[in-house]
């Protein structure tokens, strides 16, 4: 089954070439010669024609595994996705050319009101499609390794990203991990480069947990001229891969061999994992005050108590229109989230990407959101 949704997963990332070409489409239609067969979203239906979306790199091995699993019911769908960033994703469906958009940060005020022009009618909405931890990964000789972990308190954490601790035998740190012998390197901090929701996550923490040493605004792009930056979540666990003394961010699906932190929550340290995630989710009220119809924004509650949570996570959404002026795109999208979000979806992704998969409560206020875009 993993060969297989590889394999088809390979064919289905080769089309992101395509994208590049689609914004002479605009208005969120398909390439030319799509197929408009195909009456509704139900399961039974089946999709055809081309469809394209762009966005959060943290999703793209759920993305990948999804388009697979959705092209075995739905042969004649060919799907590609650009793993771009949150921010190039977002900017790209406010263009027309994709279908939907992945981002790791909700829509801000200014995007929900220039989608009036390419949504047929009303404005872009976005709900949660993938949740997951989002790791601090380290590379530190003869102490990081796959499934090692350095306990590290929110304020720590904030201080060395800030580029007020150092070295890694720093007292902080030490006082933390009495147990380990920590050697007297300098830390080399990396970030994404690029613009990205999943700075926005990891700064978020940051700056509820410690807001006396976390003192930036918040946004989609790194604040501060600490460290270096990589491009996309593998440039982050690359750069911090090659190189004795870095600490980084990303998507916990890409931690591999790399060492995390166990980051304090109340008295304990809590390491990342799917199910301490998913507490952290279900534990935080959505964001009424979000502005648009439709829209099922999480607010995280990163100062959580809550035994055995993880607070440093990622809410992954899908960005798309209520209607769109191609009938075929919006069959497409409703069916596509349809399934993403379903259980099956959901376990496809947790399998291939470790993620969370939602809860029912949650499932349910985005489905009707779903079943609010026209297909007609």
């Amino acid at each position: 089954m993993r060969k297989n949704l590889l394999v088809r997963s390979i064919a289905a990332v080769s089309g992101v070439a395509m994208i590049a070409a689609l914004g002479a489409c605009g208005n969120n239609e398909p390439a030319s010669g799509t197929s408009s067969s195909g009456s509704s979203s139900s399961a039974a239906e089946k999709i055809s024609g081309e469809f394209q979306g762009a966005g959060a790199s943290s999703q793209q091995s759920a993305v990948e595994a999804w388009i697979a699993s959705y092209q075995e019911q739905n042969p004649d769908a060919k799907i590609s996705y650009n793993p771009s960033g949150s921010g190039a994703g977002v900017s790209t469906f406010l263009t027309g050319a994709t279908a939907w958009a992945g981002s790791d940060a909700s829509l801000s005020d200014d995007e929900v009101s220039q989608s009036k022009s390419v949504c047929a009618s009303g404005t872009a909405f976005d709900v949660p499609v993938y949740i997951s931890p989002i790791a601090i990964v380290f590379n530190l000789k003869g102490i990081s390794g796959k499934d090692k972990h350095l306990n590290l308190d929110g304020e720590t954490i904030a201080k060395i990203f800030d580029g007020k601790i150092t070295k890694w035998n720093d007292d902080a740190i030490k006082q933390q991990n009495p147990k380990v012998n920590l050697p007297d390197t300098a830390i080399t901090v990396v970030h994404r480069s690029d613009k990205s929701g999943t700075t926005k996550n990891f700064l978020s923490y940051v700056k509820d947990v410690a807001p006396d040493a976390w003192s930036y605004d918040l946004g989609e792009n790194w604040p501060n001229e600490v460290g270096q930056g990589a491009k996309g979540t593998d440039g982050v666990i690359n750069t911090v891969s090659q190189a004795d003394g870095t600490i980084g961010y990303a998507d916990a699906s890409k931690a591999g061999d790399l060492g995390t932190v166990a980051v304090k929550v109340g008295e304990k340290y809590v390491p990342y994992s799917a199910e301490a995630a998913a507490k952290v989710v279900d534990a935080s009220p959505l964001d009424d005050s979000a502005k648009g119809d439709n829209r099922v924004v999480v607010k995280l509650d990163h100062t959580t108590k809550t035994d055995g949570a993880y607070p440093v996570v990622l809410v992954s959404y899908d960005v798309v229109c209520p209607a769109y002026k191609d009938a075929n795109t919006a069959k497409f999208v409703k069916s596509w989230l349809t399934y993403v979000v379903s259980k099956d979806g959901q376990q496809v992704a947790a399998d291939n990407a470790g993620s969370a998969p939602m809860s029912d409560t949650l499932r349910a206020k985005i489905t009707k959101s779903i079943d609010a875009i026209k297909t007609k």
